[in-house]
């Protein structure tokens, strides 16, 4: 991208996820494109625009959104042919749900279910569910947590790729009557 500011890293490395108004804002497909593309430099409404294929006054939008929920800034200004042009950025390289809710579960899930639908490449999804002790499922935790912190971004020309992790306890069924 022409006449792109200094790459700075987002201000922080994790945020969490939590009010209402930050799932709010993760629900609806064209912000979580948004945030993909936001992930690795600022860039102005025209040039998100254009690399989404997406109509500049639905980017303006979603920007206000996203940046109303606190999950991407104005990292720049620049004056441009008597305007001002500004560079967003995400607040944070990754983002987590600490205390997941299920309509933002939800809106969040469904999200990423259309990116997958979009994806030009093989995906990988699996649901799997396992028989593990309290320990064994917090080692698993640790380890899937380590994982996703130590894989670190390829260069810039490569493609970029969503992972979704989730480790959950199974509900047990909360009826007590049996059917006789």
């Amino acid at each position: 991208m022409r006449d792109q500011p200094p790459h700075l890293p987002p201000p922080e490395d994790v945020q969490e996820i939590g009010s209402p108004e930050q799932f709010a804002a993760l629900a609806h497909p064209l912000r979580q494109r948004l945030l993909f593309a936001l992930g690795h430099r600022p860039a102005t409404i025209s040039q998100l625009a254009a690399q989404l294929d997406a109509k500049k006054g639905n980017v303006a939008h979603h920007l206000k959104v996203l940046r109303e929920a606190g999950l991407v800034h104005v990292a720049e200004t620049r004056q441009v042919r008597g305007g001002t042009e500004q560079y967003y950025q995400r607040t944070a390289r990754r983002m987590v749900v600490a205390e997941p809710q299920a309509a933002g579960t939800a809106a969040m899930l469904a999200a990423v279910a259309q990116e997958l639908d979009r994806s030009p490449a093989e995906t990988y999804l699996t649901l799997r569910h396992l028989r593990l002790s309290p320990a064994k499922a917090r080692e698993l935790g640790e380890t899937l947590a380590r994982l996703v912190n130590q894989i670190e971004d390829d260069a810039e020309d490569q493609p970029v790729f969503g992972m979704l992790v989730a480790l959950y306890q199974h509900a047990q069924p909360t009826s007590t009557t049996s059917s006789g």
